[in-house]
């Protein structure tokens, strides 16, 4: 009984200890079933202000204050349940206490309804009621709502397509500093998308996303100084913004970096380089980077000529529609370069790389026809056939 008693004063210690930092009337109207202040103490455990963050007695004085109705609550309710903090992850939980509190108006718990409905989590995916709830919370000022109202124009997801009121709620967006809608709006000047295209104000808010860190518009940023696009052309200015977003891992920002150090822009040429930044973005499956990669080994440019490899990466990027990798990969068919010399697949690679607009491919083209019969040939078109019903032409 005497342990038992300890056991008691020892926990009743630690509690006046945790709450030391706390102020005391906030603690008593707690403890008293003010709701709240149950709230407040909830948020101060969550944030780590005045006391030791704590998931877990966040989520109890939340659930507290959220059942007496205190909206607040109910929101941190479902964030809570969503990210699994203080509680086990439940899809269906955090939909439950962020539709409390959305529908009494709660700007930040729409957002995620939104969120909810688009993903399809704790709740039957539904673009419709997805734009619904994006709209409220956009409405009401909400940079994300407005950024994700945008993508649901641009896209016609749960709404008609209109780049119009993308381009106007990105806008909204992005003089609220969100970086993706100021990317987004970038590529709306850029492609004249909902407004008149303007490579200035492209790069404008190119450069205000890059700034905040945001990897798509680092790499946007260089491609507007690699080409001169909206800003004085700068190809050292363009490999370092290439190589900000190469080094977070942007795939096309590593093939672009290869691009500057196989040709030398922006920085001294250097194919090994080349070759360790065409392999980086090839590995994550850019068509671009693997036929560059596939050049690399052809011709034993920053790595040990092997033929074998380079056969491996003009299919890869073959498959994925590069016409100039298909053309490339007709001629190691044709010259049984790290492949068994194959003309039907020769022909049926030069074929595709032509109708997909390589030009080049056309003289030998001619070349393989002479060899086979009309009975291959006709093999070999109606693949070819195939190949353009599964890969329509954009």
């Amino acid at each position: 009984m005497k342990r038992f008693i300890g056991f008691i004063g020892l926990l009743f210690f630690i509690f006046l200890i945790v709450f030391t930092s706390c102020s005391d009337p906030l603690i008593k109207k707690a403890m008293s079933g003010d709701a709240k202040a149950q709230y407040l103490i909830g948020k101060s455990y969550y944030d780590g202000k005045g006391v030791k963050q704590d998931y877990n007695e966040a989520f109890r004085w939340f659930k507290s204050a959220a059942e007496k109705g205190i909206i607040e609550a109910q929101y941190w309710m479902g964030n809570c349940y969503y990210e699994g903090r203080g509680t086990k992850q439940d899809y269906n939980e955090a939909f439950r206490w962020f539709k409390a509190a959305a529908e009494q108006g709660i700007a930040e718990a729409q957002y995620w309804m939104g969120n909810c409905y688009y993903e399809g989590r704790g709740t039957k995916q539904d673009y419709n009621e997805a734009f619904r709830w994006f709209k409220a919370a956009a409405e009401q000022g909400h940079a994300k709502a407005q950024k994700n109202l945008g993508n649901c124009y641009f896209y016609g997801e749960g709404i008609n397509e209109d780049y119009n009121e993308a381009f106007r709620w990105f806008k909204a967006a992005a003089k609220q500093d969100d970086a993706d809608a100021q990317w987004n709006l970038g590529k709306c000047y850029y492609n004249g998308e909902g407004v008149k295209q303007d490579y200035k104000k492209a790069f404008r808010w190119y450069k205000a996303a890059a700034e905040q860190g945001y990897v798509k518009a680092q790499c946007d940023l260089g491609a507007c100084y690699y080409y001169g696009e909206g800003v004085k052309q700068d190809y050292k200015e363009a490999f370092r913004w290439f190589k900000t977003a190469a080094e977070h891992g942007e795939s096309y920002s590593q093939y672009n970096l290869g691009i500057c150090y196989s040709k030398g822009k922006g920085v001294k040429q250097d194919y090994k380089e080349a070759f360790r930044w065409f392999k980086a973005a090839a590995e994550q499956g850019d068509a671009y980077a693997q036929y560059r990669l596939g050049n690399c080994y052809e011709n034993g440019e920053g790595v040990k000529q092997d033929y074998k490899e380079a056969f491996r990466w003009f299919k890869a990027a073959a498959e994925q529609g590069d016409a100039d990798a298909q053309c490339s990969l007709g001629n190691c068919y044709e010259n049984g370069k790290g492949v068994k010399k194959d003309y039907k697949e020769a022909y049926y690679w030069y074929l595709i790389s032509y109708l997909n607009g390589y030009i080049a491919a056309e003289p030998n083209i001619y070349l393989i026809e002479k060899i086979l019969t009309d009975q291959q040939k006709q093999e070999v078109q109606n693949r070819v056939n195939e190949w353009f019903r599964t890969h329509p032409l954009e």
